[in-house]
């Protein structure tokens, strides 16, 4: 059996400048490819998987004009897995897809789906979340909510609260989540099929009609995606 990671960065992340810093200054960096300490977070996340001993190979979806400039970075980093590089597509799903659709695998192999701005992941939250996959078919991390989650409505002057969800049926869902190979594309094939757009890849499994298991992910596994988020991540270097 091999694992292989798909790690989608083809997004722009314009949560990452605000509206005010972006006027008449030059476009920031999309949000992976924003430092942290020096290094392009896609760079620190991409080392947490090279240096898995459970991970067999990484597949990295990026835009067209970056793939040809980000080789020669990953040049310098002398990986000693195979990450290749596919064209990504206008959204995540798609980029999955072409993923998918690039790597070779046998219908039990694992694939594991990472934020490309996840990198405080771990090994063991890797490992478990694969060890789940092969046991259930289909696993993700995720952490249990801490606040209290209120069910809205939209309204044009804001949202009015329909219900209270009570928290210990909810859980944050984290990256990586796994899933075997087969159980993957014929999720992914249906949700083509029928022209459906998920918010995860377990959400598309879920529709598929396949359990999905849940492993304790960290705190800190934190998702990059504002300002905010990136002097969080800088903390956490520092300490």
């Amino acid at each position: 059996m091999k694992v292989v990671v798909i790690i989608p960065a083809a997004g722009l992340g314009t949560r990452m400048t605000s509206a005010p810093e972006a006027k008449g200054k030059k476009p920031a960096p999309s949000k992976q490819f924003t430092e942290l300490a020096g290094t392009p977070i896609l760079i620190h996340t991409l080392r947490k998987f090279a240096a898995s001993p459970e991970v067999t190979e990484i597949c990295l979806a990026l835009r067209a004009n970056e793939i040809e400039p980000f080789r020669a970075r990953l040049e310098k980093e002398a990986f000693k897995k195979k990450v290749q590089l596919v064209e990504g597509g206008e959204h995540r799903q798609q980029s999955v897809a072409h993923a998918i659709a690039a790597i070779t695998a046998a219908p039990d192999d694992i694939v594991l789906v990472h934020d490309a701005v996840r990198p405080f992941v771990t090994e063991e939250i890797i490992r478990e979340v694969i060890q789940a996959a092969q046991k259930y078919g289909a696993a993700i991390a995720g952490v249990p909510a801490v606040d209290t989650i209120k069910e809205v409505q939209r309204t044009a002057e804001g949202a009015l609260i329909t219900a209270t969800v009570p928290r210990e049926k909810v859980v944050m869902a984290q990256t990586p989540q796994g899933f075997r190979y087969d159980v993957l594309k014929k999720a992914f094939d249906e949700a083509t099929a029928d022209g459906f757009l998920g918010t995860d890849e377990a959400s598309l499994v879920e529709r598929s009609g396949h359990e999905v298991a849940v492993v304790m992910g960290s705190a800190r596994n934190i998702k990059i995606t504002t300002p905010a988020d990136l002097e969080l991540a800088e903390f956490y270097l520092r300490n």
